[in-house]
């Protein structure tokens, strides 16, 4: 059986197209060669990259939010997170967003994970990070938050996990990282 020719990295594009554009997310249709050949068209969700946080206290509580996720109809647990603003890299988006959603600052950023969390139809990159020697202080929540934070042990979030009371997947991933790879035992 002949052998197939070296396939490129990346699609080559052949046409692009601008279908929306708002605040936070656009929406583009492609249509490209795939590197394996296929000549298909693929609709993206534009989106400039957020991040999420995971503050740890000295004792090992992790700080999340709960608040209100229309997309799901529901209130949701979740660690901190926001979109990067243009100009920003993820430590400064970190704790931009970690000083809005709980007034909390930390002095130590450290990015463990850099995902794409659901790469099939977005462009997103999601930058994981881990937020130490916190500070308290007032939160700034923008206008339309209205965010409640509470602490929990590692014990706790496990439990909320196996329950399905913790149910946002980037949030799932970063604590499930954290406790297996990161944690002080």
């Amino acid at each position: 059986m002949p052998s197939k020719p070296a396939s490129r990295s990346t699609a080559k594009v052949l046409k692009s197209k601008m279908i929306y554009q708002g605040p936070v997310f656009g929406l583009r249709r492609d249509e490209i060669i795939e590197p394996s050949g296929l000549r298909v068209t693929r609709e993206v969700i534009t989106h400039p990259g957020s991040v999420v946080v995971l503050p740890v206290f000295p004792d090992g509580r992790i700080l999340l939010i709960r608040q209100y996720r229309h997309a799901t109809r529901q209130f949701l647990w979740e660690l901190v997170a926001g979109r990067i603003d243009h100009g920003e890299n993820p430590r400064k988006a970190a704790a931009r967003e970690l000083i809005e959603e709980t007034g909390y600052r930390a002095k130590r950023f450290h990015t463990f994970l850099d995902v794409f969390p659901t790469p099939g139809f977005l462009e997103e990159r999601m930058y994981i990070l881990l937020a130490e020697d916190l500070t308290a202080g007032i939160a700034e929540p923008e206008e339309d938050e209205k965010i409640t934070a509470q602490a929990f042990t590692q014990s706790e979030l496990e439990q909320m996990i196996r329950r399905n009371k913790l149910r946002d997947a980037k949030s799932i991933a970063g604590i499930l990282y954290y406790l297996r790879f990161l944690a002080r035992s």
